[in-house]
């Protein structure tokens, strides 16, 4: 599995170009997620009387752990008088060393903040007027 992460200059390539790719489309979501990057071994299985000393012994681990960066795209179907177009799955995914975490950081931020320069503000009024109607109907 540690074959198919990315290195961080390619990770942030490929989300760049799928910030653009759903940008072309008009349409799609980006997921991105993270989390703490667990290797499987019994070395870190705690005693049981840890477990009972410190119930949340897994959140303050001895040696920094590695994160897992993934970004993703929703997957697109065709459909009928629309022009969305068939868009297969795309998976990215990274991970970022301890001591990387800063630089990798305000490299995100960047490359999140330009995939979002494209988005259309979200219209509130509409959802006030609804909610207006609402109340005065009951």
């Amino acid at each position: 599995m540690a074959g198919d992460h990315l290195s961080n200059d390619e990770f942030f390539t490929r989300l760049v170009n799928l910030f653009e790719l759903n940008r072309k489309k008009g349409h799609g979501s980006v997921i991105l997620t993270q989390k703490r990057l667990a290797f499987e071994s019994n070395a870190d299985v705690p005693s049981p009387t840890k477990v009972l000393d410190d119930p949340l012994w897994d959140t303050h681990p001895e040696n920094p752990l590695p994160l897992i960066i993934r970004a993703s795209n929703t997957r697109s179907t065709e459909r009928p008088g629309t022009d969305r177009k068939n868009v297969d799955k795309i998976k990215l995914s990274t991970v970022v060393q301890p001591d990387q975490l800063d630089a990798f950081y305000a490299r995100y931020a960047e490359a999140c903040k330009a995939g979002m320069s494209g988005l259309k503000k979200r219209d509130k009024k509409k959802k006030k007027k609804d909610k207006k109607k609402k109340k005065g109907v009951d």
